[in-house]
């Protein structure tokens, strides 16, 4: 085959809970401003250029729906998928919960062999005084870094990033790791289908 000159293209899904910072995550990254008011998403799309390993890799990024109304609609956004990244909210256990009772099992039947880079969204409520105490009236804490680290264990992530989209901490890598892993995976192995 002759060298490719164009960007490679590759299609990045994020899952997750609805309100645990998916939209926030892309628009922020995207647009370089901080959505304040939440609006929930069915599917929005945007288009990223970088560099990865001397390369130009164009990323459609996929944002989906978390609520469950939309559980038999989100496959549609699985198809051709090269690397997804599963969300949750620091600042929300339950969030991190589901990551393995609902996200992995999802992500796993509609993209088996694709790369999982597991993030851990809002890294900036962590320490925010009113979130730590509302928690510790339940019985709980905001996700540690070591917690967010094991569960990616578990799941088989190729990686734990954690990002702040209101400060902007940590988004850019989430972008250039995951368009890392797209690079990394042998496009044999790619297996993402609609069954």
């Amino acid at each position: 085959m002759g060298s490719h000159t164009g960007p490679l293209r590759k299609k990045l899904t994020i899952v997750g809970d609805g309100t645990c910072g998916k939209t926030c995550l892309l628009m922020t990254y995207v647009r370089g401003v901080f959505p304040e008011v939440y609006v929930p998403t069915v599917f929005e799309n945007y288009i990223s250029d970088l560099e990865v390993d001397n390369k130009n890799v164009e990323l459609a990024l996929w944002d989906t729906a978390g609520q469950e109304d939309y559980d038999r609609l989100r496959p549609l956004s699985y198809p051709d998928t090269d690397v997804i990244l599963i969300a949750f909210s620091i600042e929300n256990p339950d969030t991190l919960a589901n990551v393995e009772e609902k996200w992995v099992p999802e992500v796993k039947h509609f993209c088996p062999n694709t790369p999982i880079l597991l993030v851990g969204n809002k890294k900036d409520l962590r320490n925010d005084a009113q979130v730590v105490n509302e928690l510790r009236k339940y019985g709980m804490e905001p996700i540690s870094t070591q917690r967010g680290k094991e569960v990616a264990n578990r799941i088989g992530a190729c990686e734990y990033l954690e990002c702040s989209a209101k400060t902007r901490e940590g988004i850019i890598d989430v972008f250039q790791r995951a368009a890392q892993a797209c690079l990394k995976v042998h496009k044999r192995k790619k297996a993402c289908q609609l069954i």
